[in-house]
């Protein structure tokens, strides 16, 4: 897909990848909607990378705002190319010390977050399909986390390898739509995430511009195939 000119969804577009992502995308001539919680953090990233980044103050576990934020962009651009479904955080203790409320929350950020953005923008996208042969592209950040059980990730763990399951399903259902899916499976990142999680570990992570342009890279792919998944990990381990 040739980016310039096109209408892209970052969630988690605040901070870390979700920022670098952003970022990366309006370098190549798209129009970013950028939704996050922290409207003072969007607000930043807009002021550096100016109008054609769209800060939009929202949770993704809200329907409603997803919607609102669909109809918003349709009014405006009559478009949606790209879908970064990225919005997420991490819960790395112990199962016995996790809450039910911890539980629900990170679900319905990690994985209930997914399904509405993919649910609301589906339908445009099978619509421009109709109109040009190509309907645009969804991409769901999970982890490696999705791939690999670990201890004290449970939490963690089944919310990334829902999305695992929920990217392989939705990519065989909408593939016939011109509608590209990809899930990506990023190791450590160097990000605040793993301090905000409560993990003490302290390995060298991968450069969050580096995941971005591999995330850039994927989307800008040839309209006749798709990448369905992308794993990437530090080369060094300590």
């Amino acid at each position: 897909m040739k980016l310039n000119g096109k209408t892209a969804i970052v969630t988690g577009a605040s901070a870390g990848l979700g920022e670098e992502i952003s970022r990366q995308l309006v370098k190549a001539g798209a129009t970013v909607y950028g939704l996050a919680r922290r409207e003072d953090k969007l607000d930043d990233v807009r002021h550096e990378l100016g109008t054609a980044c769209v800060p939009v103050s929202g949770d993704v576990r809200k329907e409603s705002d997803i919607r609102h934020l669909v109809e918003r962009i349709l009014a405006e651009t009559h478009r949606i190319d790209v879908l970064v479904n990225n919005a997420g955080f991490g819960i790395f203790k112990p199962l016995t010390r996790v809450s039910a409320r911890e539980w629900s929350t990170l679900h319905d950020t990690n994985l209930k977050g997914v399904f509405l953005c993919s649910k609301a923008v589906i339908p445009v996208m099978q619509q421009q399909n109709e109109k040009s042969g190509f309907g645009g592209h969804i991409v769901n950040i999970a982890s490696i986390a999705g791939l690999v059980g670990n201890p004290e990730i449970g939490v963690y763990n089944a919310s990334k390898f829902g999305v695992r399951g929920l990217s392989e399903s939705m990519m065989k259902e909408v593939r016939g739509d011109g509608i590209k899916v990809t899930c990506v499976f990023p190791g450590s990142i160097d990000t605040d995430f793993s301090a905000t999680a409560g993990s003490g570990r302290s390995r060298k992570g991968m450069d969050a511009k580096d995941v971005a342009g591999s995330v850039l890279h994927v989307l800008r792919g040839p309209d006749s195939y798709l990448v369905s998944e992308l794993t990437m990990r530090p080369l060094r381990v300590q």
